[in-house]
């Protein structure tokens, strides 16, 4: 039984780079519409964050919306992946904190579900790197191994 925990070890640990290049990717498509949005019309954005009681508003627009434009970018290239994600898990904390969090768990119902998963997916890029498949593994090469 140990030997075949151990080949079975093995044999999952193949496709660990290629996941973590699809979680990235996903991960940075699902910040493209609300990144562009905020971008487009960031007057917009900072009534909307007043609404919610977010302090500095449109100077939280700006940066909010910078860091997901930015996000998007660094993580399908792989480039700074570790940093992108923890400024990118402050960005989906302060969405859970003001916006989901009295909306409750449920999707449904606008709660936090999906800015914790995202929030989960950063955390697993920061903590592991962006693999072999990335800017990072070919100009950083060591702790990007994952």
């Amino acid at each position: 039984m140990k030997d075949f925990l151990a080949e079975f070890k093995v044999l999952t640990s193949y496709p660990k780079h290629i996941v973590l290049l699809l979680s990235r990717l996903a991960v940075a498509y699902g910040f493209t519409m609300p990144a562009l949005m905020k971008v487009h019309d960031i007057d917009a954005t900072a009534k909307w964050f007043e609404s919610y009681g977010i302090p500095f508003a449109h100077l939280t627009g700006i940066l909010v919306s910078g860091i997901e434009t930015a996000g998007i970018v660094m993580l399908t290239l792989g480039l700074f992946t570790r940093f992108i994600s923890i400024l990118l898990a402050c960005v989906m904390l302060g969405a859970i904190a003001f916006v989901h969090w009295q909306n409750g768990f449920s999707v449904a119902n606008n709660g936090f579900e999906i800015p914790l998963y995202y929030l989960i997916f950063l955390m697993i890029f920061a903590s592991f790197g962006p693999g072999k498949y990335s800017i990072d593994h070919f100009v950083f090469k060591e702790g990007y191994d994952a």
